[in-house]
């Protein structure tokens, strides 16, 4: 499956993947090592854990891991205004909320080096694997933090992203929005537009909407639609300003 993934990688490129500071657009078979030994990892100890609802390695792939890097794109904008806006020497601080397996914050943080990664994973046996996982890997530039997201520490991170396969609540973005600094945004990953849009609609009203003002400005709630190689089904990064917190 080497050459599955490898080809998926080289997609990603190709469909506009290749910012700076990002290693697709680099040498792309170092993080082909990395991401091979991570699957492995999964793969270990999924039977176990639970981690990913399947046991088929392309599915694990394609639905996960390449999945997972569709917003290395999106992200990596948003991480480079914040950097163009700190202090030298200062890292964009990014968080995975709810990590589980690693997803999307390990295919992340092996493609974004220049940003630090923190996993917030409830669950203690998810959490050790994490542990586990990063340190085979030799990952730097990501750790781990045990925690409900409610109880965590507040207004440490510029970008906030998770794989957010159900409705997003008003409590949910609320315990997220404490989390990120005043000019912080979320990115969640979702799947099709319409179910997106009925989504944000019942969220709008009850969330004052705010402009995020930036060098290159997004007004408000922003969908982006995102490719993932192999897959048919639509995927999105649906982008939410802590500007728009009520």
């Amino acid at each position: 499956m080497r050459g599955l993934l490898k080809k998926g990688l080289l997609l990603l490129r190709e469909n506009g993947v290749e910012i700076p500071g990002c290693v697709l657009d680099e040498d792309i078979d170092r993080i082909l090592d990395a991401l091979e030994r991570y699957i492995a990892e999964i793969e270990l100890f999924n039977p176990a854990y639970k981690l990913v609802g399947t046991s088929d390695r392309k599915e694990l792939i394609i639905k996960h891991i390449l999945d997972s890097l569709s917003g290395v794109g999106v992200i990596n904008r948003f991480a480079s205004l914040r950097a163009a806006h700190s202090c030298a020497g200062i890292k964009v601080n990014i968080a995975d909320a709810g990590s589980g397996a690693g997803l999307p914050g390990i295919p992340l943080a092996l493609s974004m080096p220049r940003c630090h990664f923190t996993l917030i994973e409830r669950m203690g046996r998810r959490a050790g694997f994490l542990h586990n996982t990063l340190a085979a890997l030799g990952v730097q530039n990501a750790t781990v933090e045990e925690q409900e997201i409610e109880k965590a520490a507040p207004n440490r991170f510029n970008i906030i992203t998770f794989r957010a396969f159900k409705p997003l609540d008003r409590h949910t973005l609320k315990s997220l929005f404490r989390l990120l600094t005043p000019d912080g945004v979320l990115t969640a990953y979702k799947g099709r537009k319409n179910a997106i849009e009925k989504e944000i609609a019942l969220l709008k009203a009850s969330f004052k909407i705010s402009p995020f003002r930036e060098s290159e400005a997004v007004a408000g709630w922003e969908t982006i639609r995102v490719f993932t190689p192999f897959l048919e089904e639509e995927r999105h990064i649906v982008v939410i300003p802590r500007g728009s917190a009520p």
